[in-house]
């Protein structure tokens, strides 16, 4: 796969944005994942998410859940699934700082990505954000066109679709995973020892 490497030396000063299905979790191609007992993580994401903890100020996840207005879940389900997956990440020594879920139907709506809101709130929550370092990783051209709209760095990840061609607009590397993502990156970056 064509990949070309984001040279950023992440620090504490650095906020990751995450999209959940497919980044995090396996995604439930064409349907959803409706309550906690059909989330199963990516092979490698709880130890991606773990060692981006102790590298970077903020990790967000914003996710589009579009099953919860369809009524095809509930509000309580999708928030037990953010909970339980937050403590399992934290049981392996990682943080997820916030969890910010849109639930419209519509794609006009201001949170529903490729649309800024909850990059907005995020910023209202965490004053430290800067969006020139902060990078989006997603597995959509929604999660692109979401970080590019707020100036971020992204990351696609190939795990619903074949890679594209680089260079593209909206796409600064691409990777088959978060681990692959983080892996490479730690590479890249010299050790402080």
């Amino acid at each position: 796969m064509e990949t070309s490497a984001l040279k950023i030396e992440l620090d504490k000063t650095w906020t990751i944005f995450l999209d959940r299905d497919g980044v995090i979790n396996e995604e439930n191609v064409g349907s959803y994942i409706t309550k906690w007992e059909e989330f199963v993580f990516c092979e490698g994401a709880i130890q991606a998410i773990s060692t981006l903890s102790e590298i970077v100020g903020n990790l967000i996840v914003v996710t589009n859940q579009r099953g919860v207005g369809r009524g095809i879940m509930s509000l309580e389900s999708l928030k037990e699934i953010s909970k339980n997956m937050t403590a399992a990440v934290q049981a392996q020594g990682g943080r997820i700082d916030k969890v910010y879920a849109c639930t419209a139907i519509h794609d006009d709506d201001h949170n529903r990505k490729p649309n800024i809101g909850m990059a907005l709130q995020a910023k209202e929550d965490f004053e430290g954000i800067n969006f020139r370092k902060s990078i989006m990783v997603g597995n959509s051209m929604s999660d692109m066109e979401f970080g590019k709209r707020m100036n971020m760095h992204t990351v696609f990840l190939t795990t619903k679709s074949a890679p594209f061609e680089l260079p593209h607009h909206l796409i600064d590397v691409q990777y088959p995973s978060l681990q692959a993502w983080i892996a490479h990156q730690l590479q890249l970056v010299p050790s402080a020892s």
